[in-house]
C-alpha cells in the first residue's frame, strides 16, 4: 500500500496545484468523491482506468503520475506490453478508440500465437 499512498499523494498535490476542489476534479474524472478521497489518502489503490482518467483531467500521463511516485513503470499493477500501455496513455485516443486499438492488438498477438503453434505441431508430425 505504499505504493498507493504515493500515488495519492502525488494525485493529491497536482489537484491542489491545479486548484480544483476535491468535488470538481471527482466530477471531472468521473468518480465519487468518497472514492477520490481514499486514493488520495492512499486507502484504495486505483485502477489503470482510472489512473488514465485522473492524468487525462490532469493534462498529464499516468505514465507521468507513476513516475512521479516512484513507481516503475513495469510495476505499475498492469503487466502489459509496452504497446498496450502505449494505447492506454495516449491522450490523442478517445477511451472507445483505445479500447478497439487494445482488441485489435490482442487479436493480431493471439492469431500469431495460434500460428505459430500449428507450425510447431507440423514439424513435429513429420
Amino acid at each position: 500500500m505504499a505504493e498507493a499512498s504515493a500515488l495519492g499523494d502525488i494525485i493529491r498535490r497536482q489537484r491542489e496545484l491545479s486548484e480544483l476542489s476535491m468535488r470538481q476534479f471527482a466530477q471531472m474524472v468521473g468518480i465519487s468523491n468518497p472514492y477520490l478521497s481514499q486514493i488520495e489518502r492512499g486507502l484504495r489503490e486505483p485502477s489503470q482506468r482510472v489512473v488514465e482518467s485522473i492524468a487525462q483531467s490532469l493534462e498529464t500521463s499516468a505514465d507521468a503520475l507513476y513516475e512521479q511516485a516512484g513507481i516503475a513503470a513495469d510495476e505499475d499493477a498492469s503487466g502489459d506490453p509496452a504497446v498496450i500501455e502505449a494505447i492506454r496513455a495516449d491522450p490523442a485516443l478517445t477511451p472507445r478508440q483505445r479500447q478497439a486499438l487494445v482488441q485489435v492488438y490482442e487479436a493480431f498477438v493471439a492469431q500469431g500465437a495460434a500460428r505459430r503453434g500449428r507450425g510447431r505441431s507440423r514439424r513435429r508430425s513429420t
